[in-house]
């Protein structure tokens, strides 16, 4: 799939609403320097400190948190509608146990700009680099967000991803759907 830079926000609708239905590949490196993907569904595009920042929530007990841990950086893949089934099983198991993309049928590439993976055939990535990290502090969250999303602790470290590159097929908005 031939890929041209674009700006972070030309496919935003199209990216969040693959997030929301299927789920975004987002990618790291483990320190052996295999590729690993998680499936996220949850994420912010957006402008900080006057940079565009792609911010994920990766749970310390991921293997996903020590892959982006150890390296600094990460991808956010769009994926098409018929890797959904590939999402699923990226968002059901562990990189630590197997090689969860030759389990779904995934191939990987290095980024441009960062020590991190691309999916092949994802028609939207973006690179991206941590410029800062927070935890996700209990004390501050309300009780609807306490009650839903952590009923069982393992509060989220969120990562700001300074967006050093952003990419997309020519037809990515079709692909999308």
């Amino acid at each position: 799939m031939t890929m041209s830079r674009i700006s972070f926000t030309e496919h935003y609708a199209a990216v969040m609403e693959t997030m929301t239905k299927r789920g975004l590949l987002l990618c790291a490196y483990d320190a052996k320097g295999k590729p690993n993907a998680m499936t996220i569904g949850w994420g912010a595009v957006g402008s900080i400190w006057g940079i565009p920042v792609w911010m994920v929530l990766v749970r310390p007990s991921r293997y996903t948190f020590e892959c982006i841990e150890h390296t600094g950086c990460f991808t956010v893949n769009a994926p098409t509608e018929d890797m959904s089934s590939a999402c699923a099983m990226c968002g059901s198991r562990s990189g630590r146990d197997e090689d969860k993309l030759a389990a779904a049928g995934l191939a990987s590439h290095k980024a441009q700009h960062v020590l991190a993976p691309i999916i092949e055939h994802c028609p939207v990535v973006y690179e991206c680099q941590v410029v800062h990290s927070n935890d996700v502090l209990p004390s501050k969250l309300s009780d609807e967000i306490l009650s839903g999303a952590y009923v069982n602790g393992d509060y989220h470290r969120v990562y700001y991803g300074k967006i050093l590159n952003a990419m997309a097929a020519k037809d990515a908005s079709s692909l999308l759907k």
